[in-house]
């Protein structure tokens, strides 16, 4: 009994591997991470998302869908180059956050490395050196995301218990407030809110054990620590940034050539040790992260750097439900309408309005404005939507654990979208939609004369 109960304890720590490794601070107790677990999983989450973005499947798929929407061609860019140096620069710029954490998390080690995780990683980004061979293979990053995955999924249910005890305390004390709390149906209401609770407890001590709440700083952080360093590197090779790529992660012929500007692209770039960078925003100074942090400023000319990009999306948005339906918009919807747009989109209106009849009464030049405003909401609203999504999906983040799944990149949203050219195709629909409305309300109008005169 003595040689199989020692055989347990000796597989079950090889199972456990780095994670029954426990951190032992200056007092004696064993250093975890505690409530940080909801933060760490967090960025685990985030990270695994990334890790899953660099596959062949989802790269080919950037190169063919989210840099070809025709939305994306019209009013951002239609540069193959440009738009991949963008989606670069926003995984950059993900991955910059994440680490940001990682070091914060990193001041709480033993282990002196880790500890100058951040100085380590700056190293990596900017001349690929790996002093610590954090980089992982393949296969070996594959075992860390199928853990972290684990981890996450457990720190949630963890979470949610903890949560629903919380409320069922709560709910005690609020049964042996009550005036009532002797009567039978009181005390049978108390003892099994009791034993409800015992057993949460008992189910929560059982998750603490298995997610990241038991998990050392040096354990949690060294496995944030290579996952980052093994995204940044994957990173680097699906853009061909500068250095060598190492052996251990390949990258096939055929995703290759679905990940690398054309050669007739308009846009020069230049592979350095940093980013991809364009030769109107060449600045070798730079470090990795802050180059790509400045490739993410949008122009002057965009709606990103007017401030707009939200709103316009919610316009858009707006249109295109009046669109499907003209004869269900009253006058109030009208007016709030019109009260949305800008000064410089009020004044393009007035402008295209100037000298328009009041009549509207030729179906043939109504069917064309439909089919015409079709046309634009085909390939406009899917950018406004993404828009939304997009915003949506990081306010998310910021009141919850685990981030949503997404696909939406910066560069398929208004956000990078030529200001000019979006204002003249809202225009456009604006003077459609007028066109319509008012066709439709006349034909209601004859419609009901007819009605009155019969």
């Amino acid at each position: 009994m003595a040689l199989e109960s020692w055989l347990i304890k000796v597989k079950t720590a090889i199972s456990n591997g780095l994670d029954s490794v426990r951190t032992v601070s200056k007092n004696g107790k064993k250093s975890n991470v505690g409530v940080l677990a909801f933060e760490i999983a967090g960025l685990m989450s985030k990270l695994l998302q990334l890790w899953q973005s660099l596959s062949d499947k989802n790269v080919h798929r950037l190169r063919h869908e989210a840099i070809a929407l025709e939305g994306v061609r019209k009013i951002v860019s239609n540069d193959d180059a440009f738009l991949l140096v963008l989606a670069c620069a926003e995984m950059a710029e993900t991955l910059r956050l994440i680490a940001k954490s990682v070091s914060r998390l990193a001041t709480r080690c033993d282990d002196s490395a880790l500890r100058c995780f951040d100085e380590f990683f700056e190293e990596f980004a900017n001349s690929g050196r790996d002093t610590h061979n954090w980089v992982l293979s393949w296969k070996e990053m594959d075992s860390k995301a199928k853990k972290m995955n684990r981890y996450v999924t457990s720190t949630a249910s963890l979470r949610k218990e903890m949560d629903e005890i919380s409320e069922m305390e709560h709910s005690l004390h609020k049964l042996l407030q009550c005036k009532d709390q002797e009567s039978p149906m009181s005390i049978k209401k108390i003892d099994d809110l009791q034993q409800k609770i015992f057993w949460q407890k008992q189910e929560v001590k059982y998750l603490k054990e298995s997610s990241l709440w038991r998990r050392t700083f040096d354990v949690v952080t060294l496995l944030l620590a290579k996952s980052v360093f093994t995204v940044l590197a994957r990173v680097k090779l699906f853009y061909g940034i500068g250095h060598e790529s190492p052996a251990f992660l390949p990258r096939s012929i055929s995703v290759s050539a679905t990940v690398h500007p054309s050669e007739n692209s308009t846009t020069n770039l230049k592979f350095v040790s940093g980013p991809l960078i364009s030769k109107h925003n060449q600045d070798l100074t730079c470090s990795f992260f802050d180059s790509n942090s400045k490739l993410l400023k949008p122009p002057p000319s965009t709606l990103g750097a007017a401030a707009l990009a939200l709103h316009y999306a919610n316009l858009i948005i707006v249109l295109e439900k009046m669109i499907r339906s003209p004869q269900l918009i009253g006058i109030d919807a009208r007016d709030d309408l019109y009260a949305m747009l800008p000064t410089s989109l009020r004044v393009a209106l007035r402008g295209r309005l100037r000298g328009v009849g009041f009549s509207a009464g030729d179906p043939v030049l109504a069917g064309e404005w439909r089919d015409a405003m079709w046309k634009i909401l085909e390939w406009l609203a899917p950018l406004a939507h993404n828009m939304i999504k997009w915003q949506s999906d990081r306010s998310f983040e910021q009141h919850n654990m685990v981030p949503r799944t997404t696909n939406v990149l910066l560069l398929q949203t208004l956000y990078f979208a030529n200001q000019a050219k979006t204002e003249a195709v809202i225009t456009e629909l604006l003077v459609g939609l007028n066109y319509v409305w008012r066709f439709e309300r006349e034909m209601n109008a004859k419609a009901l004369v007819g009605m009155l005169e019969f």
